[in-house]
């Protein structure tokens, strides 16, 4: 699929550029781009810009029209063909850890569910490093992990782009800056995944890019799911790091608020993981498959 195509839909239903960008998890600057290249392919404006507001053209309305045929028409030529030449098994074994499991991948599972009610599915809850060691053990052969700890025995290959913010209940009296320095972040009173975990370790790894240990800030406790820790943002005066995937319903019904860090940027990406050399046709399928499916905005 034409991705700045994905890019124009996502835009002329949100019309807002900054929007667009936070749900397809690629910059402004970029969405900007793709929106350039297709007016200047095309010839015509889709856009009326007005200042910080935009609304779709006569021509941007027709171009709507027929992105949406022709991203439904892949989608549908993607179920058509799934699963021929007996790639997909009566049973499919993934492994993914947990923000993919509880947010990207439930979607996705019905779709393809859906499109083969006679595959049956399991799919194994853990932390990376678990997952990983399962990969490597052959008790499952695909897994979609939110760290990268570089095994030389795995093959990582990109899924979906994160974003991890820091963030806390509107209601806790303890936030009274939409933005805190690095310094500050030292002293304000955290929920943390457990060690091993695909976060911790991200964020432990931009931090100490920005020159601060984890250890040493105010961590006020461990929890082993996301879900804990939003659990506990309602009922502490706390922060937390978490997927921006995790807290798109929160945020939504503004029972949870972003503190932004000052010059603190935690960007990652979803990785499938499998062993080196394992090329199975119902794992590449299945992958495949994830990609074309997957809609941000679900």
């Amino acid at each position: 699929m034409d991705f700045r195509l994905k890019v124009f839909k996502t835009v002329a239903e949100e019309l807002s550029f900054t929007k667009a960008a936070k749900l397809l998890f690629i910059s402004q600057p970029a969405v900007t781009k793709h929106i350039n290249e297709l007016e200047k392919q095309y010839g015509s404006a889709l856009f009326n810009r007005h200042g910080k507001s935009i609304t779709l053209t006569a021509e941007g309305k027709i171009f709507w029209e027929y992105a949406s045929k022709i991203i439904q028409l892949y989608e549908a030529l993607a179920l058509e063909f799934s699963g021929r030449n007996g790639q997909i098994p009566e049973k499919i074994n993934l492994a993914a850890s947990t923000t993919i499991a509880q947010y990207i991948l439930p979607a996705l599972l019905s779709k393809l569910k859906l499109a083969h009610p006679q595959t049956a599915l399991s799919l194994i809850n853990q932390n990376t490093e678990k997952i990983e060691l399962l990969v490597l053990q052959k008790k499952v052969a695909l897994g979609l992990v939110e760290g990268n700890t570089n095994n030389p025995l795995l093959r990582y290959e990109d899924f979906v782009r994160d974003e991890i913010v820091l963030v806390a209940g509107t209601d806790n009296p303890e936030v009274d800056a939409a933005e805190i320095s690095l310094e500050q972040l030292k002293n304000v009173p955290i929920a943390i995944r457990e060690r091993g975990s695909g976060t911790r370790i991200i964020i432990e790894n931009a931090l100490k890019e920005k020159g601060l240990d984890l250890n040493a800030c105010n961590i006020q406790i461990e929890l082993g799911s996301t879900e804990s820790i939003k659990n506990y943002l309602f009922a502490a005066g706390t922060y937390a790091f978490l997927s921006v995937h995790a807290i798109a319903k929160e945020l939504r019904d503004r029972t949870f608020t972003i503190v932004d860090v000052a010059g603190l940027d935690i960007r990652r990406t979803f990785h499938f993981v499998s062993l080196h050399g394992n090329y199975a046709p119902a794992s590449e399928w299945i992958k495949n498959f994830f990609i074309n499916q997957y809609n941000p905005m679900e």
